[in-house]
């Protein structure tokens, strides 16, 4: 490649946006080295026989201009309303003009937000709401219980130094007891007492029980960009699913001259004084060197750090040697029929419940998560009409035993807890599949205090730029993502030293998305 070149790490969200900024905005030419096959990262959708899989599951909706313009350059909206119109909650038809999606295939569907908690073998609202349902499905004893625990939260604070108390002045004890705990301690394997108010900083921000109600009265007079993430109504899908929309950006990317290699995974980074001069990097064939003038990271730092050798401080790292992630597993299951019943306004094919998913509240399974993909796009399944695809979404560590069982055995673990809470019987299980991803989500404990540190050194390193959710420990959205590569290029288009801008991405008070 002539003229400035940049190498970016990873073929996610923030690396795949980065590489097209370049080739828009500039004359560097971007070569990203993807240590997968695939396109996308966490946000690829896998497909087993027939029928496709979020990862995950990922909503398009964001409050930035910038992204939601990249996003509909690649994919028609199917249907009349408008980001604003999503952003407000306004309610439309799905199916209101626009590209059909029966004919047309890159294309975003319109769907309706739904997910709720399962607690008690029964449905609440997410966010908790002040239905009679609530209170009727909760019984006389924790309904009381919460509302005296909600007030006591209202008039003593707790000094916010944990995610427990984060939650707990936003919620009252007895409601984060029953409807947080166990979930988040599902999800990061500790308590929220360990866990650093930071991730309740950066994913939960504005939410809490006032919150949820001052929504529902004020709905009606609510300005465009009022409403918080947990609380939309309606968000933009791609029809196959996330990796559809990842695959046609890459596809734009070496169409304006950038390159993708696959099966391309960074080992080292020779850094030599305050700048990197080369990347080695494993491929089928063999170990080869690239080197550019510019290096954009999106890989863990822990593997980012350690593959700078010797020369990194020693501080730096034993901190980052000992940052804390999260591995994630799915099991996806087709089945003839849920035993779940739709109880809900909301019209699905073949009446199954809405969610797109649901949280599991349920202390005696491990089970954190449950997906319905017919909700998600009816597309993402061979037959749509007949069989129901769900995905179980377990938190793990790698090497713990449950990563270590066979695909044989822990399916059949997944299929006995979900027959347990009552949502499948064992017979209708028609096919099954399990994936694993390594550091799916960086976690907000352990080293994780001194992680200043270890981003200084990062910054100090003055051709690298650190993006996304691994390449910066933080659990971004697909679309803050997205943010911090669009950072990284300006700062590179104008030479700039200092990298804050690209740190504050996420870090403002009315964007949140829980997960």
């Amino acid at each position: 490649m002539n003229g400035k070149t940049a190498i970016i790490i990873g073929a996610g969200p923030a690396g795949l946006t980065a590489a097209y900024e370049l080739l828009k905005t500039t004359d560097i030419t971007p070569l990203i080295l993807e240590e997968s096959n695939f396109i996308g990262g966490i946000s690829r959708t896998a497909q087993h026989n027939g029928n496709r899989i979020d990862i995950g599951g990922h909503r398009f909706f964001s409050k930035s201009e910038k992204v939601n313009e990249l996003w509909q350059s690649l994919m028609p909206l199917q249907g009349a309303p408008s980001i604003d119109d999503i952003k407000t909650g306004t309610e439309k038809e799905l199916n209101a003009g626009g590209p059909d999606p029966e004919t047309e295939d890159n294309v975003f569907l319109l769907r309706n937000r739904v997910s709720r908690i399962y607690y008690l073998r029964k449905f609440f609202d997410y966010p908790i709401s002040l239905k009679p349902e609530t209170f009727i499905n909760m019984g006389f004893s924790r309904t009381m219980k919460a509302g005296f625990g909600y007030l006591r939260s209202c008039v003593s604070k707790r000094e916010e130094t944990s995610l427990e108390n984060f939650y707990i002045n936003r919620f009252g004890k007895p409601l984060y007891e029953m409807f947080f705990e166990d979930y988040t301690e599902k999800l990061w394997g500790v308590n929220p007492s360990m866990i650093a108010a930071d991730w309740g900083a950066q994913r939960v921000k504005g939410l809490s029980l006032t919150k949820a109600v001052l929504n529902v009265l004020a709905k009606p007079f609510r300005k465009k960009d009022e409403v918080e993430t947990s609380l939309i109504e309606q968000f933009y899908y791609p029809k196959k699913g996330p990796g559809q929309l990842w695959e046609a950006l890459a596809e734009e990317i070496e169409k304006s001259g950038g390159k993708i290699l696959k099966n391309n995974c960074v080992k080292t980074i020779n850094v030599q004084g305050k700048k990197i001069v080369a990347v080695g990097v494993e491929t089928p064939e063999g170990m080869v060197e690239y080197a550019a003038d510019y290096y954009i990271s999106t890989m863990p730092v822990k593997d980012l750090v350690n593959g700078m050798g010797d020369d990194v401080p020693q501080m730096v790292q034993e901190i980052s040697s000992q940052l804390p992630y999260r591995d994630f597993m799915t099991v996806g299951l087709l089945v003839n029929k849920l035993l779940l019943e739709n109880k809900t306004n909301h019209k699905t094919l073949g009446n199954i419940v809405p969610d797109c998913w649901i949280y599991i509240q349920e202390s005696d399974v491990k089970l954190g998560r449950l997906q319905i993909f017919n909700n998600w796009s009816p597309y993402m399944l061979k037959d749509p009409e007949n069989t129901v695809w769900i995905g179980l979404e377990y938190f793990c560590d790698e090497g713990d035993k449950y990563w270590n069982m066979s695909d044989e055995d822990f399916t059949e673990f997944a299929i006995n807890e979900l027959h347990k809470i009552g949502v499948i019987e064992k017979e209708d299980v028609l096919d099954s599949v399990r994936l694993k991803v390594k550091k799916a989500y960086p976690a907000y404990f352990g080293t994780y205090k001194d992680f200043d540190k270890v981003r200084d050194y990062l910054d100090s390193v003055e051709n690298l730029y650190c993006i996304g959710r691994n390449g910066m420990h933080r659990y971004n959205n697909m679309d803050h993502s997205m943010l911090t590569a669009m950072e990284a290029v300006n700062c590179i288009k104008n030479g700039l030293m200092n990298k804050s801008a690209i740190w504050n991405v996420n870090t403002e008070q009315e964007y949140h998305e829980e997960k």
